[in-house]
């Protein structure tokens, strides 16, 4: 944390849906002046098909994404990080094998990569090698069951892939089954193990998820009825006790077609902030770190269209919001006392944004 804090710049990477006017398909940066909050144009960094959800290395030197490969399969990318965070190089690719990922995650040591299949149902893992290259897929899990929203719920969907604070379970949020299933990681092997599970509301349709710097809370962002359950975690024994659920908007706005997308937690803990589609917002809380209880704090406008993403830089001093249908990213600055946002004037064109990685230049 203290060469992010001391760095001036951040570079951002983009992953992107289909270009709405023909842009190249890719990965593309930008770089974040952490001083003023400035952003440049984002330009293109690396061609892959539709990569759609990104997740760095732990070392900072790769990346990867989820996309189409040259061979019109669906898989995992992995990408080479320049020196100065301007360019990346393709390492590798392997397809996944049960259709296209909605989302990627790297275990802390850099030994694993997990894919989640919101389409198939299942959730995959692969090897890393040394040099970060993607290894063949050692596990495929699919999952079971459906929930009572016939329309979007009439089969498992695993929205999201997340390993816990001491790195020897996933969780994985379902959508359509309004269960967070937990396995056990073997890092050796690249397998998982069924380890148990947690439960959202019936219908509420969970997407993803982000544990507490502390990693004694974890909180499930609802997509269908546009609310937070917050967990008890137990890091030793794997397991979740669900305290508290939460709206994301007033009562008058929870409905089609409004969903919830994006949840983060700054690096000083204090603070929660999730994405509205629809009503086109950030939802602000407070966290009291003892509780883990949530308290609403406000709404502010992403000044853009259906924010599927956003993240927060190292510092925890500014959020990027991307919309989507606007092919736009917006910096907003937190107020490091209330945590409500600020918005900055500062919106820059990026086509189809989905999903957005911060990291501290060196």
């Amino acid at each position: 944390m203290s060469s992010a804090v001391a760095a001036d710049h951040a570079t951002v990477w983009i992953g992107m849906a289909a270009p709405p006017h023909g842009e190249t398909e890719g990965i593309y940066r930008a770089t974040l002046d952490l001083g003023s909050g400035e952003i440049d144009q984002p330009t293109l960094a690396a061609e892959i098909k539709s990569p759609g959800f990104l997740a760095l290395h732990p070392d900072g030197k790769k990346l990867y994404a989820v996309g189409a490969l040259p061979s019109g399969e669906d898989g995992v990318a992995a990408f080479e990080i320049s020196d100065d965070q301007r360019s990346l190089r393709l390492l590798n690719s392997e397809p996944i094998g049960d259709g296209d990922a909605c989302h990627v995650a790297v275990d802390q040591t850099g030994h694993c990569l997990f894919t989640a299949q919101y389409g198939s149902g299942s959730i995959a893992a692969f090897p890393l090698g040394p040099d970060g290259r993607v290894m063949k897929r050692t596990a495929l899990v699919r999952h079971a069951g459906s929930g009572p929203n016939k329309a979007r719920q009439e089969a498992p969907h695993p929205h999201s892939v997340n390993v816990d604070p001491k790195n020897r379970y996933v969780l994985v949020p379902d959508l359509g089954t309004d269960r967070v299933e937990i396995y056990d990681i073997d890092l050796a092997t690249g397998l998982l193990e069924p380890h148990g599970s947690g439960r959202t509301p019936a219908g509420s349709g969970p997407r993803h998820m982000k544990f507490h710097p502390n990693g004694r809370f974890a909180y499930v962002l609802n997509e269908l009825e546009l609310s937070v359950t917050a967990f008890e975690y137990d890091a030793d024994k794997g397991t979740m006790r669900a305290i508290q659920t939460i709206s994301t908007l007033p009562d008058e706005l929870r409905e089609v077609p409004n969903t919830a997308s994006e949840i983060r937690i700054p690096p000083s803990g204090r603070f929660l902030y999730t994405a509205n589609r629809g009503h086109d917002s950030i939802a602000v809380f407070e966290i009291d770190r003892q509780t883990g209880k949530l308290t609403f704090v406000e709404l502010e406008s992403v000044r853009g269209s259906n924010p599927r993403n956003f993240n927060v830089d190292p510092t925890g001093k500014w959020l990027l919001a991307a919309g989507l249908v606007s092919n736009t990213i917006s910096v907003f600055q937190i107020d490091d006392m209330t945590g409500g946002l600020v918005y900055t004037g500062r919106t820059v064109n990026s086509p189809a944004p989905m999903c957005i990685e911060v990291q501290a230049q060196p």
